[in-house]
């Protein structure tokens, strides 16, 4: 199956930029034990969650690392009435107000230190709009992003399938698609990086959708 020129795909009305009925077929033709995945699973449900900036995504992503849920939306929270009457705080907020207010917040140091890189970064263009993040390439989107403190590979992959709907990402440091490479593949250890690289080559360009479906096959 010839891949499509997926830069000239137009955003859909789901946010996605591909047809995930497509890909499923797609990735069961190429590979029979993930469409057998597939066929289990169920259909595709994933739908990128809306935002209204990059910026806000990557507060939130920043304010979320290594905490459960509820602690972090409750410290997210404090933070954004901070600057009440606003509903989020914008760049030069983040940089004009103290640290010590920050962290008394519920930001540990670290997590005030990378929120005000962040800032700094998107007021000097390092961080790009949302508008122009959609017109960039995954890993020009990747090497921009994770100039900022405190922000890795994995959390700019979680953005690109998770945000921006991309077709195409498959984030091997992600613990759960290791562990749904291995049930699937029936490997007695997770996989190293380089296999599953390996075998993901035959997904493309699809890869986000095959790292969904792995992530579910923890739950079958």
């Amino acid at each position: 199956m010839a891949a499509p020129d997926l830069l000239t795909i137009e955003p859909r009305l789901d946010g996605l930029g591909y047809d995930p009925d497509l890909a499923c077929r797609h990735l069961a033709q190429v590979d029979p034990a993930l469409g057998n995945l597939i066929a289990r699973a169920g259909q595709f449900t994933m739908r990128p969650t809306p935002s209204h900036s990059l910026f806000q995504s990557l507060v939130r992503s920043i304010v979320y690392q290594q905490l459960s849920g509820r602690a972090a939306a409750t410290i997210l929270g404090r933070v954004t009435r901070l600057f009440a009457p606003k509903r989020f705080p914008t760049p030069r907020d983040l940089l004009e107000i103290s640290p010590d207010r920050l962290r008394g917040a519920g930001l540990s140091t670290a997590k005030t230190a990378a929120l005000r890189d962040l800032a700094a970064r998107t007021l000097d263009g390092t961080v790009p709009s949302l508008a122009r993040v959609r017109r960039m390439e995954d890993e020009e989107i990747v090497e921009r992003l994770t100039a900022v403190r405190g922000i890795g590979r994995w959390t700019v992959e979680m953005l690109l399938i998770f945000k921006l709907g991309r077709p195409d990402v498959l984030p091997l440091g992600d613990l759960g698609v290791r562990k749904g490479f291995a049930r699937t593949f029936r490997k007695r250890k997770l996989p190293e990086p380089t296999v599953m690289n390996r075998r993901g080559e035959r997904w493309r360009p699809y890869r986000s959708v095959a790292s969904w479906y792995l992530w579910r096959a923890l739950e079958l």
